[in-house]
């Protein structure tokens, strides 16, 4: 199958837009056009029963995060987010209107993180915020949903790997419902078919997600399983997992490879492939369609996998 014809419209649009080189920009300039790009696509938002600013009081430290309330909110799971951008830009803003979709179509509370960024915070900082928002969110259920609700993490791009490793590194303390992985990043190296065919061009240049890898990393090992995910050698008994990967993204044989491994620990996993897709289309739901369609196909995989028995 070939490019949905509105992601098609919207490589043209790139093409033909002159932007400058990205480490050209301060980090500064880059998270804020990184913002105003997705706050500019975000056509048409959900309306929300309830949007407040929390803040997490994590061991030493406090955590940012947005509560979103659907209208038509279903009692029994809270979704915790964490959001992407390549470790070094994105925010609550810059996802909003994500959350607000997906909140909208879930029908469940979403409680979105503004975890560290890299540089200025490297690794491990963004991970060690998710799982120990994550054993707040647990011990405090009823300041975020209800005393008896589940839990489902789920992240889009550098936020799924850090859901990837959270559901790992929580296995035996907090007991989730699901952790649900819209195109994971699962490490700096990236050496597959689809990264060859879609590694340039496609809205996710490889280039310059190596290099958003060394920021984040700081002189780390890369092939810390904290990282690179697919170099884990124990997922058995991790959460149940839905796996969303696009057609033409560079980092879909990769996702693949992991749906691969988690079966391998007999881990519960569905594989939802986006045809004609790249690599972040869901943020681009308010200008592509086909999206919309494809985020109302996951909430009843989600609605599936909170229903299962635990």
């Amino acid at each position: 199958m070939g490019l949905d014809p509105a992601i098609e419209r919207l490589l043209a649009e790139a093409r033909a837009t002159p932007v400058p080189d990205l480490e050209s920009l301060t980090l500064e300039e880059r998270r804020r056009q990184f913002r105003a790009d997705l706050v500019n696509l975000g056509r048409d938002p959900a309306p929300m029963a309830l949007v407040e600013e929390r803040s997490l009081d994590l061991v030493g430290r406090r955590l940012g995060a947005r509560l979103y309330v659907p209208v038509d909110e279903v009692p029994g799971a809270v979704v915790v987010y964490a959001h992407g951008g390549s470790f070094v830009v994105g925010d609550l803003d810059s996802h909003d209107w994500l959350c607000r979709r997906l909140s909208s179509d879930l029908r469940r509370r979403i409680l979105a993180l503004d975890y560290r960024l890299a540089p200025e915070h490297p690794f491990p900082a963004a991970l060690e915020d998710v799982v120990d928002a994550l054993a707040h969110v647990a011990a405090h259920r009823g300041e975020v949903g209800r005393p008896d609700d589940r839990i489902l993490l789920m992240g889009d791009s550098a936020g799924a790997n850090l859901v990837t490793v959270a559901s790992r590194l929580v296995r035996d303390e907090v007991e989730l419902a699901g952790q649900v992985l819209l195109y994971p990043t699962l490490g700096p190296e990236v050496k597959t078919e689809s990264a060859h065919r879609y590694g340039s061009g496609y809205l996710l240049e490889l280039d310059q997600l190596a290099r958003d890898y060394r920021r984040y990393l700081a002189g780390a090992d890369p092939t810390d399983w904290r990282v690179s995910p697919l170099l884990c050698g124990d997922l058995a008994g991790v959460a149940p997992a839905i796996l969303v990967v696009a057609e033409c993204d560079p980092l879909r044989d990769e996702a693949v490879a992991y749906c691969g491994l988690l079966e391998h620990f007999e881990v519960p996993v569905e594989l939802l492939e986006a045809k004609g897709m790249v690599h972040g289309f869901i943020r681009y739901g308010g200008v592509v369609p086909s999206a919309l369609a494809i985020i109302d196909d996951l909430a009843a995989h989600v609605a599936r996998l909170v229903r299962a028995p635990s």
